[in-house]
């Protein structure tokens, strides 16, 4: 009976958390890092600074939460497209397609993270969650790159490390120019996602 009073107060602490990071996602995506602190995110919500307080010991674990279960989200829709291809040309271009698609949607949440993970390299207190977070992605990404080849009867040519790193920085870079206005953004990088991705595996034999 006491073990299963703890787990509800516990889930209840949980869901209060998410709660939470639902609502403070907006401020953080649209002031960054810097810019933010706990006492601004209560301003524009209807929660007290006291409140944020409880649940979160400061910004930093206020944001990496929130960053780390938007990220959660990201790898299992990745991995829906991965389970739900039946051929090479398919994972291909559903994506392509969503890596464009969430460029656009998600962008204010992707600066967040980008955010984030440029101010681990000057603050320690980042860098356990950030490498986490960025491991979960390598991983997500090989998984992809991976089916594919399986998909063409090959294999990868390029080790997971160099495949994230050229993904990643391609979205980055594609991120970049959408938020300096360029609108057509999302059709070149979903070109070019579909380009790359066959040069990642080996030829067919």
């Amino acid at each position: 009976m006491t073990d299963r009073i703890t787990r509800g107060r516990a889930d209840k602490f949980t869901e209060r958390r998410d709660e939470l990071a639902d609502v403070a996602l907006q401020t953080l995506s649209e002031l960054g890092y810097a810019r933010t602190s706990l006492r601004e995110i209560a301003q524009n919500s209807d929660f007290s600074h006291g409140v944020l307080h409880y649940y979160f010991e400061d910004k930093v674990d206020l944001i990496t939460y929130c960053v780390q279960r938007y990220k959660v989200a990201s790898v299992a829709r990745y991995d829906r497209i991965v389970s739900d291809a039946s051929t090479a040309e398919e994972l291909r271009y559903s994506f392509a397609n969503g890596f464009a698609m969430t460029l656009v949607d998600d962008a204010a949440m992707h600066r967040l993270w980008y955010d984030l993970r440029s101010q681990s390299l000057f603050e320690s207190g980042f860098r356990a969650d950030v490498a986490e977070i960025d491991n979960s992605l390598e991983r997500m990404i090989w998984r992809i790159v991976e089916r594919y080849a399986e998909l063409l009867g090959t294999v990868v040519s390029v080790p997971s490390s160099v495949a994230y790193a050229t993904l990643d920085g391609l979205f980055q870079q594609s991120l970049l120019r959408y938020l300096c206005g360029d609108v057509g953004v999302s059709f070149t990088v979903r070109a070019a996602v579909e380009d790359l991705l066959p040069r990642l595996v080996l030829p067919r034999a």
